[in-house]
């Protein structure tokens, strides 16, 4: 009974060998017969790290996909918005991909490096030495690409929330369409987010911004795993708009009994009051700040990984490599998918258990 399974073993090691031997063959015939593939697969690393480093910032034109060899570029440019001896606006296609200096009522800007400096009508950026560019960069409020991507979630969630709304008045309470979807989301948020970190009492008035910031986190999220090339909450500057957010409502919205409780801390010795209050102030600011950071970092690691391990099939010069690493690609999106859900998750819990401790009454 056992023969067939250890003959199926043995098929299996045998094929795996033979792959590989083939593969180590491909290799060598390879290393033989190009004697710059040292230098050409340095080449395409540094190519490759590049291009994740430029999807992981954020740019001044939606780009939808581009052929750089031919110089071409599909999607549609962004409005830019500087404050340099005055209001100036026009569309990034002056900076045509950063290629050409834009002249603006006489004044010149460069982008480089994702950032927009300051000028001459040759292009000259002047450096430091570090390496860094000292040219100056006027006040910057452009809708970029993360903005436009913002502002589309929002616009999104407005709908799908208002059309939710008209189902529950239209049907007396149950929902239709899309509200079967949204529905039980809703209600997890209130059962085992809000209720059990704010209390019954309380947690109405926290649902809106509970509700907000979970959904617009996970859509965020869920659209940075498309081939847009959006990278939204991996921005540092958007999660740490969206900490401080909590850290307002927590610090606005807070009862005596929270303050009493940093800066003197009932049950405890008078003199460790004295020791602990700094120490239970700076917390104040380390949980928002933890916030920011936890969000950021996962997220782009999740980039940063993901793209990584599909750049290997551009490295690897064989199918089976190629395969592997598609494969193992597959398998990475499909847990970030569970992540992207989780961070919202997170997120969400960790502000319901902030505004719970600001309310909590006293024993």
């Amino acid at each position: 009974m056992q023969k067939p399974f250890i003959v199926k073993i043995l098929f299996v090691v045998v094929v795996l060998l033979g792959f590989t031997t083939a593969y180590a063959q491909d290799v060598e015939e390879n290393l033989q017969t190009h004697e710059l593939t040292e230098q050409e697969d340095s080449d395409k690393k540094s190519e490759i790290q590049e291009y994740i480093n430029h999807h992981l910032l954020d740019s001044y034109d939606f780009t939808f996909f581009s052929d750089e060899e031919a110089g071409k570029y599909y999607g549609f440019p962004l409005p830019v918005i500087l404050f340099d001896d005055g209001l100036k606006v026009f569309s990034s296609s002056k900076f045509n991909h950063g290629n050409t200096v834009a002249e603006v009522d006489g004044d010149y800007y460069k982008l480089y490096h994702s950032k927009i400096y300051k000028t001459n009508a040759a292009g000259d950026i002047n450096y430091d030495e570090e390496g860094h560019a000292t040219n100056g960069k006027p006040l910057d409020f452009s809708i970029t690409k993360n903005v436009v991507t913002m502002l589309l979630v929002s616009i999104l969630m407005f709908f799908l929330f208002r059309t939710l709304a008209k189902s529950y008045k239209k049907n007396r309470g149950i929902p239709k369409g899309v509200g079967r979807f949204l529905e039980p989301l809703v209600l997890f948020v209130r059962d085992e987010i809000a209720i059990p970190n704010i209390g019954e009492k309380k947690y109405k008035k926290y649902m809106s911004f509970l509700l907000t910031i979970f959904f617009f986190i996970w859509f965020l999220n869920l659209l940075g795993m498309t081939p847009l090339g959006v990278n939204v909450t991996g921005n540092i500057a958007v999660t740490f708009g969206l900490a401080l957010i909590t850290f307002l409502i927590t610090t606005f919205t807070a009862n005596k009994n929270y303050w009493a409780h940093i800066f003197w801390m009932p049950g405890v010795p008078k003199l460790m009051r004295i020791v602990l209050a700094p120490i239970e102030l700076l917390g104040v600011f380390i949980k928002p700040f933890s916030l920011m950071i936890r969000l950021y970092a996962n997220m782009t690691a999740g980039h940063v990984v993901l793209m990584s391990i599909i750049a290997l099939m551009f490295i690897f010069k064989s199918w089976l490599g190629s395969s592997l690493s598609f494969g193992l690609a597959f398998g990475l999106a499909i847990l970030e998918l569970l992540v992207a859900a989780l961070q919202a998750y997170i997120f969400t819990m960790l502000s319901a258990l902030y505004f719970g401790m600001a309310n909590e009454e006293s024993h």
